[in-house]
C-alpha cells in the first residue's frame, strides 16, 4: 500500500461511505428500496459527507465544505438526468411497465444512479469515496462503471450483468448497452494512467450483448449498431452496422 496516501487521521471507514451512498439514494429515489422511508434531511447528509471528507482533506483540491456545498447544489440536476435515463429505459424496454418499475427494480438504472452521484464527487477531486460508491453498485449489479467515465444523459443499460466501462471512456446521448459489454483499454500499463485509454461512443449508438470495444483512439460513430459478440479495436464511421458473422450448422441424427 502506498503510505503517502494515508492521512495522519486515517481513512474514512468503508462502512460509513457505503451507508452514505445508500441514504443518498433513498433521499433522491425512495422507491429504490421498495418503499418509502423517513428520509434524512439534506443538512444531515451534508454533515455525513463532511465527516467522510475530513480525513481526506490533505488530498482534496478544495476545502471539504466547498466540495460538499457544490455536491448538494448539483443534486437537482443529477436527479433530472437520472429521470431522463429512467424514461429512456421505460420507453424502449417492452418489458418495462413504467418508470417506477425501472427505478425500483432495474440493476442498470441503479448502476447509473450511483455512477452519476460518484461522478460529481470524482469531478470535484474527491479520492476514494467515488470508487467505494461505484464498487458498491458493482457488487449489487455486476455492472462496473468507473466514476471518472464521462456518460451523457439519457443512457440505457438493459440487463447489465458483466458490463465494464473504463475510466476515460466517453459516452454520448441515447446510447443503449446490453449485458456483457466491455468499453475498455487495449492494455494495462501504469505509464498510461494519464492518457485516454478507453473508447468514445457517440450519440444514438446501440451495443448488443457481448460486444467488446477497446482503445483510447477508438471512436464509434453516432447512430451505429454494434452487434453481439463483436470485438472492435478500431473506429467505425457514423451509421455503421457492425456484426460478427458465424455459421451454425443443424443436421439430423441417425435414429
Amino acid at each position: 500500500m502506498n503510505m503517502k496516501h494515508i492521512s495522519k487521521k486515517g481513512m474514512p471507514p468503508k462502512k460509513k461511505m457505503t451507508a452514505f451512498t445508500k441514504e443518498l439514494i433513498k433521499t433522491l429515489f425512495p422507491v429504490t428500496e421498495g418503499g418509502y422511508f423517513k428520509l434524512s434531511t439534506l443538512p444531515g447528509l451534508k454533515f455525513r459527507l463532511l465527516r467522510i471528507l475530513s480525513p481526506l482533506k490533505e488530498r482534496l483540491q478544495d476545502i471539504p465544505r466547498k466540495i460538499a456545498d457544490d455536491f448538494f447544489l448539483s443534486l437537482p440536476e443529477i436527479k433530472r438526468n437520472l429521470e431522463m435515463d429512467a424514461a429512456l429505459i421505460a420507453d424502449n424496454d417492452p418489458a418495462a411497465t413504467g418508470m417506477d418499475e425501472v427505478i425500483m427494480t432495474y440493476p442498470g438504472f441503479y448502476a447509473i444512479l450511483v455512477y452519476r452521484l460518484a461522478h460529481k464527487l470524482a469531478l470535484s477531486g474527491v479520492p476514494l469515496l467515488p470508487r467505494v460508491m461505484t464498487e458498491y453498485a458493482h457488487s449489487l449489479t455486476g455492472i462496473d462503471i468507473h466514476p471518472k467515465a464521462t456518460i451523457d444523459s439519457p443512457f440505457f443499460i438493459d440487463h447489465g450483468t458483466g458490463i465494464v466501462i473504463g475510466e476515460t471512456a466517453i459516452i454520448g446521448k441515447n446510447v443503449k448497452i446490453y449485458q456483457g459489454v466491455t468499453i475498455g483499454a487495449l492494455s494495462v500499463s501504469k505509464e498510461m494512467a494519464s492518457s485516454k485509454r478507453h473508447p468514445t461512443i457517440e450519440d444514438n449508438v446501440i451495443i448488443y450483448a457481448g460486444g467488446t470495444i477497446l482503445g483510447g483512439n477508438t471512436i464509434i460513430g453516432h447512430d451505429s449498431i454494434i452487434g453481439g459478440n463483436v470485438w472492435l479495436t478500431e473506429s467505425v464511421e457514423p451509421y455503421s452496422l457492425v456484426y460478427h458473422q458465424n455459421k451454425v450448422t443443424v443436421r439430423g441424427r441417425k435414429k
